[in-house]
């Protein structure tokens, strides 16, 4: 069983990688063309667009985590920089826009394989009363 967490977890390390730094990088050289959104979601991102400065914070942390993740480096910092951006991306999905459902799905499954398969890092994290 080893063996197949070690392929699963490799699997799921570069498919998340790849999603994260082609639609990070796409923000900013568009070379994937995106439907607009409309509604309640195209208010969301518009909203996030308008900032200034907001979007083009998330879309540099995908970039740059997508990279760390095809290349391996830092996972444990990524897994955990990137979760909250991959599970707000699921629930963009899940309550504004269906039709990126299954891509966000596989996207969090992916995340909690490699959550699952870099347990051990984490270990210190949930030390109840952590003391100096």
């Amino acid at each position: 069983m080893y063996k197949y967490m070690k392929t699963v977890t490799l699997i799921s390390r570069l498919l998340l990688g790849v999603i994260f730094f082609v639609f990070g990088l796409n923000a900013f050289i568009p070379f994937i063309s995106m439907p607009p959104m409309q509604g309640m979601a195209g208010n969301f991102v518009g909203a996030l667009v308008q900032s200034g400065y907001f979007f083009p914070f998330l879309k540099s942390l995908e970039v740059i985590g997508g990279f760390l993740l095809l290349t391996g480096l830092y996972m444990p910092l990524v897994l955990l920089v990137l979760f909250p951006i991959t599970l707000n991306i699921m629930l963009f999905h899940v309550f504004l826009g269906l039709e990126g459902l299954p891509i966000s799905i596989l996207m969090f499954l992916a995340h909690l394989i490699l959550l699952f398969g870099y347990k051990s890092y984490f270990k210190g994290l949930f030390v109840m009363k952590a003391s100096v």
